[in-house]
C-alpha cells in the first residue's frame, strides 16, 4: 500500500521537545507526539517506507523499545519479517549477545538465535540517532548472527553528536537537527 503525501511537510512540527530529560542538561526529542498525531504518523511511516524499500529488505530489525513502534508497522507495509533487538533477559530461547560500551559503562543487546537466516537482507531501525553507539552495536549483532546489514533508519538524528560517522552502512533519517 503507498501513501501519496499531499504537500510537503515538515516533521519537526508533530515533535514535542522535553528539556531536562532523562537528565539536566539533556533535551529530548519526543516522537510520542508524532505517534499520536495521525497525519503526521501516516507521512512519517510513508517517507520511511519509501526510504527502507530502497535496501530491497527481507526483514527489518527495530532496536528496543522505540525502535520497534517504526520496525513493526513498517515490516507489516513492506511484507518483510520483523525481528527485535533487545536487553538482556527479554527474549524467550536461545539469545545470541552483544555487549558494547557507553559513555560510562556497557550495556549489552540480544537477538534469538534462529530470527534471522544467514545473508538475509536487513534494515535496523531506532527512533534517534545520537552519538550511534547502540546503533552500531545493532548492526554488529545482526552481523553476528549472520545477516547482511544492508542500510539503518532512524526518525530524528542529532547531527550535531556526529554519530552517523560510527555507522557502516547508508542510514536515512526523516528529520535532522543541527544543533
Amino acid at each position: 500500500m503507498s501513501f501519496q503525501e499531499p504537500a510537503p511537510i515538515d516533521l519537526r512540527k508533530y515533535i514535542r521537545t522535553v528539556p531536562d530529560f532523562p537528565k539536566k542538561g539533556i533535551l529530548f526529542y519526543d516522537i510520542s507526539t508524532l505517534i499520536n498525531n495521525a497525519e503526521g504518523w501516516q507521512i512519517a511511516t510513508g517517507r520511511l517506507a519509501q526510504a527502507v524499500a530502497k535496501f530491497s529488505p527481507d526483514s527489518l530489525a527495530g532496536i528496543e523499545s522505540r525502535g520497534f513502534l517504526t520496525a513493526a508497522p513498517l515490516a507489516m507495509r513492506l511484507g518483510c519479517g520483523f525481528s527485535m533487538l533487545r536487553k538482556p533477559g527479554k527474549l524467550p530461547g536461545e539469545t545470541v549477545s552483544f555487549q558494547y560500551g557507553l559513555e560510562y559503562g556497557q550495556d549489552e543487546l540480544h537477538i534469538q538465535k534462529d530470527a534471522v537466516k544467514p545473508g538475509e537482507r536487513v534494515v535496523v531501525l531506532d527512533d534517534l540517532l545520537a552519538t550511534g553507539g547502540t546503533l552500531a552495536a545493532s548492526i554488529e549483532l545482526l552481523r553476528k548472527v549472520g545477516a547482511e546489514v544492508v542500510g539503518a533508519a532512524v526518525m530524528i538524528e542529532l547531527a550535531f553528536l556526529k554519530g552517523r560517522e560510527k555507522i557502516d552502512v547508508p542510514v536515512t533519517s526523516l528529520i535532522t537537527y543541527e544543533e
